[in-house]
């Protein structure tokens, strides 16, 4: 999917939400356990029920690798449906890879040809030549890992180093790999604070946020730091979303949540015209 593509997405349906399928059988409702393969149906319902509201969707792979080959079937079932059926749908490979050229090029390969995802999100820490097998893909795109949510982000991506932050170093070295025009960066909605400043650095390139809801990040500031002309945002909420009931009316809750973020996003939008 082109860039183009997803902004017009977004102002079609006046939503930058992605709906994390991080989906987990201790967690969805019992009923689905009968079935089949409660992972996809339980994917199924809750994309079908969000759809209208949001232009992504992103399965986090260690969802489904814990679960191993049917796992797998799972995930492969569940990318296959959004495909066929809701095409416009952006779509996230949270599977965090990255490493030496000849293994991330199998890596990409998998995503990209044998699952078809739109995008898949990368480690930079090897470098340049752990990232770049990903963007030969031209129609993809490869998100980096710059600024995450997480409490242990402080451990490195803060540190100084040559008098400037790691991650801000991640980010300007990263503007110089072959096809960085495909680049999008993940950037925790709990580090609002820090946007101005990735902006400075990256100022038109789409940022993958997530924390919003259960982790506690806040969407107008996400909004007032982080927002671009073309939108540049993909707000990432997925327990507050699907999860947000576990009996049998949770694809309809899940709708609910889905609906609330795209009225509040339709908001942030308007400040735009």
């Amino acid at each position: 999917m082109k860039i183009q593509d997803l902004v017009a997405q977004i102002k079609k349906k006046q939503s930058f939400l992605c709906v994390g399928l991080d989906t987990d059988l201790d967690k969805i409702p019992q009923h689905l356990l009968k079935e089949e393969d409660p992972i996809f149906e339980f994917n199924k319902a809750i994309i079908d029920a969000t759809q209208e509201f949001c232009v992504a969707y992103k399965p986090n792979i260690a969802f489904y690798e814990v679960y191993g080959l049917s796992g797998w079937k799972s995930l492969e079932k569940t990318i296959t449906y959004l495909n066929a059926n809701y095409p416009e749908q952006f779509t996230i490979a949270d599977a965090k890879r990255g490493d030496i050229g000849n293994t991330s090029t199998r890596y990409a390969k998998a995503f990209f040809e044998e699952l078809n995802f739109d995008s898949i999100t990368i480690a930079p820490y090897m470098g340049k030549d752990s990232v770049e097998p990903f963007l030969a893909f031209k129609e993809k795109h490869t998100i980096l890992l710059a600024l995450t949510s997480n409490t242990g982000a402080f451990d490195f991506q803060t540190k100084i180093v040559e008098e400037q932050e790691l991650y801000k170093r991640v980010l300007k070295t990263s503007k110089a790999y072959e096809n960085a025009g495909n680049l999008m960066y993940v950037v925790g909605a709990t580090k609002a604070e820090y946007l101005k400043g990735i902006r400075e650095i990256v100022p038109e390139s789409f940022l993958l946020v997530p924390g919003i809801g259960a982790q506690g990040g806040n969407l107008q500031e996400v909004c007032k730091y982080g927002m671009t002309k073309d939108i540049g945002l993909l707000i990432n909420s997925s327990r507050g979303i699907i999860y947000a009931s576990t009996d049998t009316k949770f694809a309809f809750s899940a709708r609910e949540k889905a609906k609330q973020l795209q009225q509040q996003m339709h908001l942030e939008l308007k400040q735009l015209d």
